[in-house]
């Protein structure tokens, strides 16, 4: 399964900024619609979101719902600023392009260049790679959150995110080998800027980028603690109503934009029209990586270039803390939507693509329904159930039988001959092979224009108490800077990390184990039969290895 062709977005975007036709007027009963869309966050007792959207440059709608500050009964509007998550990235790639544009860099150096920080790995991690989440750099707040000290729990800046850098002594993958989101692709681009510029990335974006466009509410929370007129507290919710939940990084680059949906606005509207950089500018954003074996991936500069509904899109979505953000672009219909929420339980690509239906109108298609697919035997179905494992990173699949139909989680897999199954409406495809012994064999998944993969059939595994104890252990972990006590408690075994969190580790297959907040623990047992090491998998961290360095944490 291969992605299809790069868009002609270059050819799109000025075609749709230069078109001197009407826009299509905006359905009657927009504004009502919307409304309904964001009904729960409009009360007085909740925070809430803004939205901006805008045709052809001019504004259609602009509106706002809930409380900026609960605690001070400040509503939100139009013009509230809020922080807008990973929306950051395209401005740090915008620094970073208008750079290559100057001629200090360009997007195929080796970051080391710039941040000899970096190990050297064997293979160069470009700058072009770190920009489109294909570097295979571990997530540094990922690690972090390892050890105890994640993005919520430290106030870490950028020399914490180079030490942590600095000491991975391995890459996820090797570059250009698959796509896997990253923050620390960005912060290490934001450093980059600091170094070639000779100034501040702050201070870059704002005389290069945010200045130029009139952007006059845009800044970087370089420090969270500055005073920011007019900007909203970040809530999440608790069972006595919402809790404060604001960063407290001084990190930014990966996210950490300030900004409202009017500035949004401007900021899209530049990347429509190459007024920022011209015509190079504009293409450079939108230029969608290519992966190691050829296939085209939809990120690119800080963008997702994708169809919604049958259109062309170029979107992305936010979150930190309590913060949400969609910003979205449909070149055809020269639509722009900006959204900015300051409550945790906003959904933003959710709440994104139901405003863009409401005007977008009939060049939306309708969302695909999974379709009945094949009838096929409920004992042929039967024989294809259980647990899987992927052959490279270990990660469980877990297919089950109910109501006659195959699963994964609550996705129904549609049959599209015996072997061929479709997961719900998209466009992941499970393939059956075929087992000699009449078992059952391994599934190759196609996931469109992501890395595909190979799992193999496993067993459940029930260990009894006593072999628990081949598991336990003291192990320490350089790249994470941690120790972890693995113990038998009971009858289930627990990793334990200073000074008083212990997590269960539930039995998934043989020597593997769910481990809640620390990911999946996978053990590797030695000619005594007891563990020497173990690796740690999140999704953003893929083999993080601790050496067994005592018996016990006595």
């Amino acid at each position: 399964m291969r992605a299809p062709p790069p868009l002609p977005i270059l050819a799109s975007l000025l075609y749709a900024a230069g078109m001197a036709a009407a826009c299509a007027e905006p359905p009657s009963d927009a504004t009502a619609r919307v409304d309904e869309i964001f009904a729960q966050w409009a009360s007085s007792a909740s925070p809430g979101c803004a939205l901006s959207v805008s045709r052809g440059g001019s504004s259609v709608l602009s509106r706002a719902w809930g409380m900026a500050d609960l605690e001070h009964d400040i509503p939100n509007t139009p013009s509230t600023i809020f922080e807008g998550g990973s929306l950051a990235k395209q401005f740090t790639s915008a620094a970073v392009v208008l750079l290559a544009l100057d001629g200090k860099l360009s997007l195929d150096d080796d970051v080391r260049t710039y941040i000899p920080e970096v190990r050297d790995y064997g293979t160069p991690v470009t700058l072009r790679r770190l920009m489109t989440h294909t570097s295979g750099m571990r997530d540094w707040g990922s690690v972090a959150s390892i050890s105890g000290w994640g993005r919520g729990a430290r106030s870490h800046r950028h020399a914490h995110v180079l030490d942590i850098v600095s000491r991975q002594s391995a890459l996820n993958f090797e570059p250009g080998h698959e796509y896997s989101y990253s923050n620390t692709g960005y912060n290490l681009l934001a450093v980059v800027v600091d170094r070639v510029s000779g100034m501040p990335f702050a201070q870059f974006s704002r005389e290069r980028i945010f200045e130029p466009l009139g952007m006059s509410d845009t800044q970087w929370r370089d420090d969270y603690r500055r005073l920011v007129p007019r900007r909203s507290t970040a809530y999440s919710a608790s069972d006595d109503g919402f809790l404060i939940n604001r960063p407290i990084e001084y990190v930014h680059g990966n996210g950490g934009i300030l900004s409202t949906v009017g500035d949004l606005q401007t900021w899209n509207a530049a990347l429509n029209d190459g007024r920022l950089g011209g015509d190079e500018f504009v293409r450079m954003m939108h230029d969608r990586a290519v992966l190691n074996d050829g296939r085209t991936i939809s990120y690119a500069g800080g963008l997702q270039l994708r169809d919604f509904a049958g259109v062309p899109s170029i979107t992305h979505t936010g979150s930190t803390a309590g913060y949400r953000g969609f910003i979205g672009r449909y070149p055809d219909q020269q639509l722009s939507i900006a959204i900015l929420c300051n409550v945790g339980n906003a959904n933003p690509g959710a709440l994104g693509g139901q405003v863009a239906r409401v005007f977008l109108g009939d060049a939306a298609s309708p969302d695909p329904e999974p379709g009945e697919g094949m009838a096929l035997a409920e004992e042929e179905l039967a024989a294809k159930a259980g647990l899987y494992r992927e052959v490279d990173t270990g990660d469980p699949l877990r297919v089950t039988l109910e109501d006659g139909a195959l699963r994964i989680g609550n996705q129904r897999l549609v049959a599209h001959s015996a072997s061929e199954f479709q997961v719900g409406a998209s466009e992941r495809r499970l393939v059956f092979g075929t087992a000699a012994d009449g078992g059952r064999a391994a599934i190759d998944e196609y996931t469109g224009e992501y890395y595909d993969n190979t799992y193999e059939p496993v067993d459940e595994f029930a260990p009894a108490a006593g072999q628990l104890d081949a598991y336990v252990g003291t192990f320490h972990s350089d790249d994470a800077e941690t120790t972890l006590v693995v113990a038998v408690e009971g009858d289930h075994l627990v990793a334990k990390r200073r000074p008083d969190a212990v997590f269960e580790l539930e039995p998934v297959y043989q020597d593997a184990f769910n481990a809640g907040g620390l990911g999946r623990i996978r053990f590797d047992l030695g000619a005594d039969g007891r563990a020497a090491a173990f690796s740690i998998r999140q999704g953003r961290v893929y083999d993080m290895r601790f050496q067994r360095v005592a018996d016990s944490g006595e």
